[in-house]
This record gives C-alpha cells, sequence and structure tokens, in this order.
C-alpha cells in the first residue's frame, strides 16, 4: 500500500524563511539604496553603521530599528543629519516578523572588522547622506 503525500500550502507558506534582503527589495528600496548616493532616504549601510556604534549587540539594535520602524520619531533616531537632510519616515506597514527580518538584514550591512557596508570599502563615503 502506497503512502499519499498530502500539502497544505497555506502551512507551507507559512513555513518559509523571511528573507530581509528580498523584503528590503520589496518595500524600503523605493526610497533607500544600500549605500550611497541616496534616493529620497538615507542609504542603509551608514545607518547600519551608525547602530552598531550605538548598540552593543545585534539583538539590542535589531529591537530599537523594529520600534523605530514601527513608530518613527526624532527622539529615538541614530543619526539626527538623516532626519535633517530628508526628514521622518512613515511608519512602516510590515509585519513584527518581517521587521524583525529586514531589520536584521539591515544590521548586517556593515561589517565593522572591515569598515566595509553595503559593499564599499571606502569609509569616507560611508559617512555620506
Amino acid at each position: 500500500m502506497g503512502m499519499a503525500l498530502f500539502i497544505n500550502p497555506a502551512a507551507d507558506a507559512a513555513t518559509k524563511t523571511l528573507d530581509g534582503q528580498a523584503i528590503f527589495e520589496r518595500n524600503c528600496s523605493v526610497c533607500h539604496t544600500v549605500s550611497p548616493p541616496p534616493k529620497s532616504a538615507p542609504p542603509i549601510a551608514p545607518l547600519a553603521s551608525r547602530y552598531r556604534i550605538k548598540f552593543k549587540t545585534k539583538e539590542e539594535g535589531v529591537n530599537h530599528m523594529v520600534a523605530f520602524l514601527k513608530s518613527p520619531n526624532t527622539q529615538n533616531a541614530v543619526e539626527s543629519q538623516a532626519i535633517t537632510r530628508f526628514g521622518l519616515m512613515p511608519p512602516s506597514p510590515l509585519s513584527e516578523p518581517e521587521l524583525r527580518v529586514v531589520a536584521g538584514w539591515v544590521w548586517d550591512q556593515y561589517n565593522p572588522a572591515t569598515g566595509a557596508c553595503g559593499g564599499l570599502r571606502n569609509k569616507g563615503r560611508m559617512n555620506q547622506y
């Protein structure tokens, strides 16, 4: 007697791993680039470097970034120069899991060991907004 394989499409979709880069490309890249020059919002690689300076762990940085993305405000911004130049972004419509995954991906766009961010090796360019 053979075994039948039943696939529940909803369960299958729910178990697929979220991809931070794909979420960024679908939602965030309309305004943000990964590295300079900017579009209508600051590039995320320099922001990632600021998060790495301000927060000791990825968990702390991601938690702060998620809170900021849900409810952006000037008091919790890690880069006031970006707010001055581009203004405050609107709250993100992404779900909590999507926000966490994309925030983790953003955090990873800066490598403190090499000073490289978003594919850039030039530390001077990294700071451009």
